[in-house]
């Protein structure tokens, strides 16, 4: 499995700093990733849907560390070069998939490291 492609969105808040869009081998897409700044740093925090009971479930989620590992560097890399504004990739106006309440165009990064 490849990301080939990640999205992201940056947001002006104290613990929110993006929404996240990651295309998996330029077929499958995972919307609503957020990057967190937590105690220890910036983290992904994947998906979910609070359920009736108050709690929130990860509706897609990674099934192992090393993956989880991949998944966050990237798109942590990623979210860093856009707000570095170090980013030269395209801006293009997304079709479907962009976060909620947000307007439908981003950052398109190759995720290989850029």
């Amino acid at each position: 499995m490849e990301i080939t492609e990640v999205r992201v969105f940056p947001v002006e808040d104290e613990k929110l700093k993006a929404f996240v869009s990651i295309i998996l081998d330029n077929c499958f897409v995972i919307s609503d990733i957020k990057i967190i700044n937590g105690p220890k740093g910036l983290f992904i925090s994947m998906p979910s849907k609070k359920r009736k009971d108050g709690t929130f479930r990860d509706i897609a989620h990674p099934l192992n560390s090393d993956t989880r590992r991949m998944m966050e560097e990237k798109v942590l890399n990623c979210y860093q070069a856009e707000v570095a504004g170090a980013s030269s990739l395209p801006s293009r106006v997304l079709s479907e998939g962009g976060p909620p309440g947000e307007a439908l165009s981003g950052s398109v990064g190759e995720a290989d490291g850029g």
